[in-house]
């Protein structure tokens, strides 16, 4: 079955992600130096929230890149200084050894996996790094089980075109393509947020699912009294170093070799 297209979640949404996520991300861009960075991708930007952060910590120029063109065009106007890029991250529009600095959160999931690493690999400068921050949901800790949804978002995000699993594959696919990785998980446990629901719900749902969703968001807002329900989704903090040294033959060798075997 052809994988349905899931849109982008609403703005209100994609900031609310990003600030959930602030404290691991600031953290991991302190351990790679970003603002000495001259050259910062990030990849699969969606609306460009944590391009405009980005933008705001480097020293250098920031590309926002991502394969939809109406999240694009709402991007910050202090990204324009710096256009934006629609285009495949199986393909990126960039010489090799373009950035210093990769950025990526909940969006390699989205991206046909192991062609979209070896593009970041090409496209990184010797010793530049690769920051990720990507679920795992087949992790998942909730409680009480009545309020589950991890089967639900599994099925949901996989009949979208994503890979649900994607974090626990990152730290072998990197090794792979010459990286030197390291994985950090999230260890903090909050209390969860009602929004969750209104992403799940803007995935490709079957009408039953849709019902299902409804009904467990209300079940929750029921139980409202602290920790009465635990939601853990496990999140990988991966930094990843490309080597100091190219790679024997030079990057677009490399590349060519890729190509070559996909046929």
């Amino acid at each position: 079955m052809k994988p349905e297209q899931a849109d982008l979640p609403s703005l209100r949404l994609i900031r609310d992600q990003a600030a959930w996520l602030a404290p691991a991300r600031t953290w991991l861009l302190q351990q790679v130096n970003a603002s000495q960075r001259r050259a910062v991708l990030d990849l699969g930007c969606g609306f460009g929230v944590v391009s405009q952060e980005l933008a705001e910590l480097s020293r250098g120029r920031v590309t926002a890149l991502d394969h939809s063109l109406p999240g694009l065009l709402a991007a910050p106007a202090m990204l324009r200084n710096s256009p934006p890029a629609c285009a495949d991250a199986a393909h990126l529009p960039f010489g090799d050894a373009s950035f210093d600095l990769v950025f990526c959160q909940l969006a390699l999931l989205w991206m046909p996996l192991t062609a979209t690493l070896a593009e970041v690999r090409r496209v990184l400068q010797p010793g530049g790094a690769l920051v990720a921050i990507e679920p795992d949901y087949g992790g998942m800790i909730e409680h009480p089980p009545e309020l589950a949804t991890r089967e639900l978002w599994i099925d949901a995000l996989r009949r979208a075109g994503a890979d649900p699993l994607v974090g626990r594959q990152l730290p072998g696919l990197l090794a792979g393509q010459g990286f030197t990785v390291q994985v950090e998980l999230m260890s903090k446990l909050s209390a969860p947020v009602p929004q969750r629901f209104d992403l799940l719900a803007g995935l490709p749902l079957t009408g039953y699912e849709q019902k299902q969703v409804e009904t467990l968001k209300r079940q929750a807002k029921r139980l409202d009294a602290p920790w009465q329900q635990v939601v853990h989704l496990p999140f990988m903090l991966v930094t990843a170093t490309a080597p100091a040294e190219p790679r024997p033959g030079g990057p677009k060798a490399q590349r060519r070799g890729l190509l070559g075997r996909r046929g």
